[in-house]
């Protein structure tokens, strides 16, 4: 259903809209260029929320909102990130997912570089009570100028997910990631990011994302995500799920 035209109130809040596509996975991609060499200043994070609500004949409200919070030294960086999500209908919920993960790095030099990562992720209507992801590794930066940033990784780990029909399983993965940024503007930056959690079961991430300034602190998010799992659970067995979009943000 259309939330904005098949209703007489749609109500917008804190300026931005929320456009769910099919039902929310594992998407999670850590876009944020994370090198302690080019930082400016010792810490950088964001904080972006988006709101639909409608009421009238149907009652439909969508809710996103998520951080990234990073610290940077010398030659190290530490990351802090978040997300959750909701969408409701009549009163009764059909999406809902909340994420959390951390992350450090440490330049060997000023193109190579260690990674570890750690991320909790429920989404209990595609089927995954919890997952928990560990991984490790070596990246690359093979861009890092002012206007594209580009950086590889790649590393061994190991995801644990509990279902929520039951059951559980740990097993061993292979990680391997791709970020690239390009600064178009003084104020408009675009970024690709994609993920892979080689196993059994083979995860997908993409993240496709248009930041546009509004000032100094304001900002407009306009994001694609799409998850793909190759041997998704019982009680969710679509193996693409995508999501779209468009957020109010603050520069902290």
């Amino acid at each position: 259903m259309n939330l904005l035209t098949r209703t007489p109130v749609a109500l917008a809040l804190t300026g931005s809209f929320i456009f769910p596509s099919l039902v929310m996975a594992d998407d999670s991609v850590f876009t944020v260029m994370d090198d302690p060499a080019s930082a400016t200043k010792p810490f950088e994070g964001n904080v972006n929320a988006g709101y639909l609500a409608q009421s009238g004949n149907s009652r439909n409200s969508s809710l996103t909102a998520d951080s990234t919070l990073t610290w940077y030294q010398t030659s190290t960086a530490w990351s802090l990130w978040g997300n959750a999500s909701n969408t409701s209908s009549n009163d009764e919920r059909s999406s809902e997912k909340y994420s959390l993960g951390g992350r450090s790095r440490y330049n060997l030099s000023s193109h190579d570089y260690l990674f570890g990562q750690a991320s909790w992720l429920s989404d209990r209507y595609n089927g995954y009570r919890q997952r928990d992801v560990l991984a490790t590794g070596y990246g690359r930066q093979l861009l890092n100028g002012p206007t594209h940033k580009l950086r590889l990784e790649v590393g061994p780990g190991v995801r644990y997910d509990e279902y929520t029909d039951g059951g559980d399983k740990t097993q061993p993965l292979g990680y391997a990631s791709g970020t690239w940024a390009w600064k178009m503007t003084d104020t408009a930056t675009f970024t690709q990011g994609v993920s892979v959690l080689g196993s059994e079961d083979t995860t997908v991430n993409s993240e496709t994302a248009l930041n546009v300034a509004i000032n100094e602190h304001f900002g407009l998010k306009l994001a694609y995500n799409v998850t793909w799992n190759s041997d998704p659970p019982s009680s969710a067995p679509e193996h693409t799920d995508t999501r779209t979009s468009i957020s109010l943000g603050y520069k902290l």
